[in-house]
């Protein structure tokens, strides 16, 4: 009984000190927890004392200046000024911003919990058309638009992203019965009974690619890049894109991981019947590169020809297949950003930005390509047109003969 006391009484006298030492660690927990709130420069954010206060940027005010510059009945800018600087005319960006604020509530102007109104619609699209028209970082639209940095990349991710899920459907569509047709007699008035456009590939240099990936996106030139791969036809029309391949990889390779020809492959795709030296084909064909296998999709110009009708051909086949050319150079002068270096870190982004840039490209050519006013050339040398002249010296605006060179007097 002694030794069952003894032992009560030990283990009281270690609760005990137990017990202290808990209380001693909480006092000191709450004296450095009260010396953290009363010290002069808080390390937390949030709302606290000395924290640098908020920019006060004068949304409204700027917001209200926007809808007077573009806008109202009478602009201060034309028609002209807004599709210089937004690559589009204004009903397609009222259009445009009508569909996204109806999808998602992000776009529309809403009050913070001061009751104070937020950006306009309006400024949140023209900061995303800015970045993506000018490749423009994100502080250098403050000035028009009145957002910061984060601010200005959450409006264009979202943008992008809510612009390949409203019109991807329609606007990056294969051709429809309708299109096909007019297409194939292109094709015919070109002398390619059964072409529905040329396919080829791009790269888009990623400068902030993480290090780890960047032998695979790596390639001849040795800077990380990602390739698009698109169907394109005689008006620009980007009517199949493929984006997300490492650089490393050559055209070979991207097609055989691209869903261009899913419909091919599984019986769906449109019959084309068309008739060629008294052989009759039932499947349209695109203008490729050398590089491309030999199918019968695809029509490629000859290495070595030797008889004029060969010459004929290549000289024919490598001038139309340069739509594909041209539309990837309308995309990149149209859209900056594509043309310099990708700044962003995530490949979904990128994503998000080259096929809402594609979209926004087939909107602009469906909406300002007028079919009776695009006419072929007419010229022997499709490859040397005659108006690409070679600059000799300076000729007189009036006569058209040379000026002599005055070598410039010295004192």
């Amino acid at each position: 009984m002694e030794e069952l006391n003894k032992w009560l009484l030990k283990r009281e006298r270690e609760n005990m000190e137990e017990l202290e030492r808990i209380q001693a660690t909480n006092s000191q927990a709450a004296a450095m927890v009260a010396q953290y709130q009363l010290s002069e420069t808080p390390r937390g954010r949030g709302s606290r004392p000395g924290r640098a206060p908020n920019v006060e940027r004068h949304r409204e005010v700027r917001g209200h200046f926007l809808l007077e510059d573009y806008f109202v009945e009478r602009p201060v800018y034309d028609e002209a000024g807004f599709r210089r600087r937004y690559r589009m005319q204004t009903h397609v960006f009222q259009r445009i911003m009508e569909d996204l604020c109806n999808l998602d509530s992000f776009l529309g102007q809403k009050s913070d919990a001061t009751g104070k109104m937020g950006l306009l619609p309006e400024q949140k699209m023209a900061g995303a058309l800015r970045m993506l028209a000018y490749g423009a970082a994100a502080d250098q639209c403050d000035e028009i638009t009145r957002m910061g940095v984060s601010t200005a990349l959450k409006c264009l991710k979202k943008f992008c992203r809510q612009v390949e899920f409203l019109y991807a459907g329609w606007f990056l569509r294969p051709p429809n019965p309708a299109n096909l047709h007019r297409l194939l007699n292109r094709g015919q008035r070109r002398g390619f009974s059964g072409m529905i456009g040329s396919i080829d590939c791009m790269h888009w240099e990623w400068k902030n690619c993480p290090t780890g990936w960047a032998g695979a996106f790596s390639g001849r030139k040795g800077r990380p890049t990602i390739i698009l791969e698109a169907v394109a036809s005689y008006d620009t029309h980007i009517w199949q894109a493929f984006f997300g391949t490492p650089g490393a990889q050559n055209d070979l390779n991207v097609l055989g991981a691209s869903n261009v020809f899913e419909r091919v492959i599984g019986g769906t795709a449109p019959l084309v019947e068309f008739e060629v030296n008294n052989k009759r084909y039932t499947n349209g064909y695109y203008l490729a590169d050398g590089i491309y296998p030999r199918w019968s999709t695809f029509v490629k110009t000859i290495s070595n020809p030797r008889t004029e009708e060969e010459k004929h051909f290549c000289k024919k086949q490598e001038a139309y297949r340069k739509d594909v050319e041209r539309c990837f150079g309308i995309l990149q002068s149209r859209w900056v950003i594509l043309r310099h270096g990708a700044r962003l870190f995530k490949l979904e982004d990128l994503r998000a930005i080259m096929i809402s840039c594609i979209i926004l490209h087939n909107m602009i050519v469906e909406d300002e390509f007028v079919e009776e006013e695009f006419a072929e050339p007419e010229e022997d040398d499709l490859m040397n047109p005659a108006m690409a002249t070679v600059y000799d010296r300076p000729v007189h605006p009036n006569t058209g003969e040379a000026i002599p060179f005055e070598p410039v007097g010295r004192d």
